[in-house]
C-alpha cells in the first residue's frame, strides 16, 4: 500500500456567539454524538493535561466507521488539531484543526481544515473520502453554530435520565437479550416492527429502523445505530428521532450488584421546541414536551429492561 498524494480543504462559517463557546463545543468530544449528526459514538482512551486519545465511531458515505485519534487542545489559542492513528480505507491518513477567530464579543469564525491520503492514491477512494469530508464538515459546522447561537437555551432542551432493574439471572442472556434486538417484536409488546442488519466490516455494529408503540396508542418510527461492546454494554444513537427531539442518544449497561447484575438504561435528548404545540398541543412548552419524552422513553426502556430479567431469571430456574 503506497500513498503520495495529500489532499487539503478547508471549511467556515460565521457564528453569532463568542468563541469561548464555540470552542467549549469541539473540545467537549464526548458529547459529539449528541452534537453532531455523523458521530454515533466517542469514548476517550487516554487523556493528558492539553491533549486526549479517543476512539470515534460514525456515519460515512452510507457506512459506519471507526478511527483513533489524538487531539491537542489549546483554549487560549482557541484551536484542536487531530491526527488519526490508524485510518479506515478507503483513507490512508486523516488529520486537522479546528480554528475559532473572534470577531468581536458575540460574532466568531470556526474554520474546520483537513488532510487526508487516500489508499494507493485510488481516484475512487479520493473522490469517496472528498464527498464524506464535504458532507460531514458541512453537517458538524452547522451543528456547532445551532448549538452556540441557543446559549442558555439548550441547558433547558438537553436533559439525561436513566431507569435500573436488579436480576440474580446470568449477566451473559440478558446481554444477549438486548443484542438479539432483531427478535424484539416476538418479545417486546411495545415493538411493532424492527429491522436490523449488523455489518459485515465491522463486527458487533448494527444498524436498525424499529416501530414503536407508545403507552397513548401512538406509534413513532426511528433508525439507529448501535455499538455492542460484549458481554456488558450497548451504546446507541438514534439517526432517525421523533418531531420532539433534536438527538438522542443512549446505552445499556450491566454491572455487579449484590448477588446478581443491574441492568441499566440510559438515555440523553436534545428537545425540539418548534414541534411542542404542534405535536402535543396548543399551550404546552418545553417542560411539557420533557416530561412527555421522558415518559415515553422510560417506559419502553423499563418494559425491555423487565422482560429482559424476565428472560433471564426464567433460563436459570429452567437450568
Amino acid at each position: 500500500m503506497t500513498t503520495t498524494e495529500t489532499y487539503l480543504t478547508t471549511h467556515a462559517i460565521t457564528v453569532l456567539a463568542p468563541a469561548r463557546t464555540v470552542y467549549g463545543i469541539i473540545a467537549g468530544v464526548t458529547d459529539w454524538p449528541q452534537r453532531f449528526a455523523p458521530n454515533v459514538h466517542v469514548e476517550h482512551l487516554e487523556r493528558t493535561p492539553g491533549g486526549e486519545r479517543i476512539r470515534i465511531w460514525a456515519a460515512a458515505g452510507g457506512a459506519v466507521k471507526n478511527w483513533t485519534s489524538r487531539r491537542e487542545l489549546d483554549p487560549d489559542g482557541l484551536r484542536v488539531t487531530f491526527r488519526q492513528e490508524v485510518s479506515a480505507p478507503p483513507v490512508a491518513a486523516m488529520g486537522g484543526e479546528w480554528i475559532v477567530t473572534a470577531h468581536g464579543e458575540n460574532v466568531s469564525r470556526l474554520e474546520l481544515r483537513h488532510d487526508f491520503r487516500a489508499v494507493d492514491d485510488d481516484p475512487s477512494g479520493v473522490r469517496w473520502i472528498t464527498a464524506a469530508v464535504d458532507r460531514n464538515s458541512e453537517s458538524e459546522l452547522a451543528a456547532v453554530k445551532a448549538l452556540a447561537e441557543l446559549g442558555g437555551e439548550l441547558a433547558e432542551l438537553e436533559f439525561s435520565f436513566e431507569d435500573t432493574v436488579f436480576t440474580s439471572g446470568d449477566a451473559a442472556l440478558v446481554y444477549d437479550y438486548l443484542y438479539r434486538a432483531d427478535l424484539w417484536p416476538e418479545r417486546l409488546p411495545h415493538v411493532s416492527r424492527l429491522d436490523l442488519k449488523e455489518d459485515p466490516v465491522e463486527p458487533r455494529v448494527q444498524v436498525m429502523a424499529m416501530d414503536t408503540r407508545t403507552a397513548d396508542g401512538s406509534v413513532h418510527t426511528t433508525e439507529s445505530v448501535r455499538v455492542c461492546f460484549g458481554p456488558n454494554r450497548i451504546v446507541y444513537k438514534q439517526t432517525a428521532v421523533p418531531a420532539l427531539m433534536t438527538a438522542h442518544t443512549g446505552s445499556w449497561t450491566i454491572t455487579p450488584a449484590g448477588d446478581g447484575v443491574a441492568v441499566t438504561s440510559r438515555h440523553t435528548v436534545i428537545l425540539n421546541p418548534a414541534a411542542v404545540e404542534r405535536v402535543l398541543g396548543p399551550d404546552k412548552t418545553v417542560a411539557d414536551a420533557r416530561t412527555y419524552v421522558q415518559r415515553a422513553l422510560s417506559t419502553n426502556s423499563t418494559t425491555t429492561l423487565r422482560h429482559a430479567r424476565a428472560f433471564a431469571e426464567a433460563a436459570a430456574t429452567r437450568g
